[in-house]
């Protein structure tokens, strides 16, 4: 799969010409990439297109130039597009409210390892959560987490001859299941090699 470097990225002139027309596209572009699960949890599923927007909107806000910065840019959102075997996903827990949200908060501790994708009547697979850093604490999870679903080549292949997709929570504060279908399931299929 695709990942980023410095070739494939404006420079700070250039991307203020582009942006207003590459964000529109990726507007439209993560219309696809979303998974709601409940009233309060989504996920948002990444690829190359959507790193490299975050990439030039962090470049452009931090008024980064320097080589050494722009690769470190790169180097900490790479890991977050998808391999060809697998989908990278912000899972996000989302209450308008700040008190509503703490008290859901701390219900839903560990709930990012009870994130789950399944494909057709198969085993559920369990998302890799926060490979980078622990993002919960003996009282509470929190508002966003970083996810991985690691599949299987058959898996793959399944989902490719058109078995179902399901992702869910499995959390005794949050149960759910939805099927992404249409230009949801399309876009995620894209990502697999």
């Amino acid at each position: 799969m695709e990942k980023l470097d410095r070739s494939k990225l404006w420079g700070l002139e250039d991307y203020a010409v582009e942006r207003p027309a590459f964000r529109r596209q990726v507007i439209a572009h993560k219309r696809h990439r979303r998974v709601r699960l409940t009233d309060h949890a989504a996920l948002y599923f990444e690829d190359f297109l959507t790193m490299k927007y975050q990439v030039q909107e962090m470049l452009r806000v931090e008024r980064i130039f320097e080589p050494a910065e722009i690769e470190a840019e790169i180097e900490a959102y790479n890991p977050l597009i998808p391999d060809g075997s697998n989908w990278k996903a912000t899972f996000m827990i989302e209450y308008p409210d700040v008190e509503q949200r703490r008290r859901a908060l701390e219900q839903l501790k560990d709930i990012e390892q009870r994130v789950w994708a399944q494909v057709g009547d198969g085993d559920r697979v369990f998302a890799i959560a926060n490979e980078d850093l622990d993002r919960s604490n003996e009282d509470k999870t929190a508002a966003v987490h970083f996810l991985r679903f690691e599949l299987s080549a058959d898996q793959v292949q399944a989902l490719r001859q058109g078995m179902n997709l399901r992702f869910g929570i499995d959390h005794p504060a949050m149960t759910c299941a939805v099927e992404p279908e249409g230009a949801v399931r399309d876009s995620l299929l894209s990502d697999l090699g």
